[in-house]
């Protein structure tokens, strides 16, 4: 299924890869909400896997399918080969990073100061493409810094095309690589949607698809009247249940979660085993405080969370407390309508 997703020109719905927010135990909640959208690792840099605890790294419950892993890096042979490994353990494709803004990121030369050398960039990803048999993928800005948002994105996406990449995830802003935060970088370069409309429009034989600022899904299906795919973000980690209408409004699916209630039940098994492996239950529980965001009971569920789910020996019984008390502070809003 997901490989036919990338080859097809059927559209593709993602979650954005985010730093500390998209672990195993997130990826593994999202996927109870949706079936069909593909879902990001956080960004491991290639350094990392060659090098490091590949298992501790890279290791994902089957659950989670379809699912990417995401690299940085700026070295060809070295990307190539946690490509290669990251392959080996799953994965179904591989999306390099040319967006990340962060100090950490520049000093160790991947993120989105590569978009100033897309040369670089190419070569990366004409290893990757060698090293592996799954879909290579970039995600990147519209630019960063003084470059020409027109000039600059398309010198960069033709260059990287011609290596052999024919999929690029465009965040619509800029990155200020000097003056602004990271935090900032998420907020404060004005988003340019227009342009990756544009980049789509010239490009008609690549898969475009956009990123950055989108908050709804109402606004991912008018995004999807001009390019291939949207992927969202802090929407879809800060109000969960965004994702439980992905399957039936993009592909099709006539089937669903009841409610919220059905959502955390289904979830269950997995945190049962996880527990069983020693894992804490706060790991698990924490990407799912803002389930019932903007509901009745919303704020008993997430301070109940955040105060039991760390205490030794929390289990389900944390969470099925949470739920009845969520479904108490809803009856009298049931009532009062």
């Amino acid at each position: 299924m997901y490989n036919k997703l990338l080859k097809n020109n059927e559209i593709r719905f993602s979650v954005a890869p985010m730093m500390d927010w998209t672990d195993r135990h997130c990826r593994a909640f999202h996927r109870v909400l949706t079936r069909h959208a593909v879902l990001y690792s956080e960004m491991v840099t290639s350094a990392a896997i060659v090098h490091g605890d590949r298992e501790h790294l890279l290791s994902f419950d089957g659950c989670e399918q379809p699912v990417a892993l995401q690299l940085g890096g700026s070295d060809p042979r070295e990307l190539a080969e946690a490509a290669r490994i990251g392959e080996d353990f799953g994965y179904g494709e591989i999306n390099l990073n040319i967006g990340c803004p962060s100090d950490r990121v520049q000093s160790g030369r991947f993120g989105a100061c590569l978009m100033a050398e897309p040369a670089l960039v190419a070569d990366s990803v004409a290893a990757v493409q060698t090293a592996v048999s799954v879909p290579v993928t970039v995600k990147c800005r519209i630019g960063i810094d003084d470059q020409d948002e027109d000039a600059g994105l398309q010198h960069f996406v033709e260059t990287v095309a011609a290596a052999g990449c024919s999929t690029f995830i465009v965040h619509a802003r800029k990155a200020w690589l000097d003056g602004l935060s990271p935090a900032q970088n998420r907020d404060v370069p004005p988003l340019n949607y227009d342009r990756v409309y544009r980049l789509k429009m010239s490009r008609p034989d690549l898969r475009i698809e956009i990123n950055g600022g989108i908050a709804s899904l109402d606004e991912c299906q008018e995004h999807l009247k001009f390019v291939d795919g949207v992927m969202l973000g802090r929407a879809a980690y800060q109000m969960p249940w965004t994702l439980a209408d992905v399957d039936r409004r993009f592909f099709g699916a006539l089937d669903g979660l009841a409610d919220r209630f059905e959502a955390v039940e289904q979830f269950y098994p997995y945190i049962r085993h996880q527990l069983d492996r020693g894992v804490f239950l706060s790991r698990m529980a924490r990407h799912m405080l803002g389930l019932f965001h903007s509901q009745p009971g919303g704020r008993v569920w997430r301070r109940h969370l955040s105060e039991n789910t760390h205490k030794p020996g929390a289990g389900l019984d944390v969470l099925k407390d949470a739920l009845d008390m969520v479904r108490a502070a809803a009856r009298p809003a049931i009532a009062a309508e």
